[in-house]
């Protein structure tokens, strides 16, 4: 799996179970869905993510990266 998969699984996954954390347990859970609304937003400006860093360095692959270069016959 690659890290944008992660990060956006750990991102649906954060935002569900606060919404659900929210309806049934108590109502600020909604927080933790602005945090990572927050954190999508930051992310789109700054092209920056801490999730993707801490994956990277633990050795998972990022879609992003450059492909090696081809060599032409």
């Amino acid at each position: 799996m690659k890290t944008e998969q992660i990060v956006r699984l750990v991102a649906g996954t954060m935002v569900t179970a606060s919404v659900i954390l929210s309806q049934f347990h108590h109502p600020a859970w909604a927080l933790l869905t602005i945090f990572v609304g927050l954190n999508l937003f930051q992310s789109a400006l700054t092209r920056w993510c801490l999730l993707e860093d801490i994956l990277r360095l633990a050795g998972f692959e990022s879609c992003c990266a450059e492909a090696p270069a081809r060599k032409e016959a």
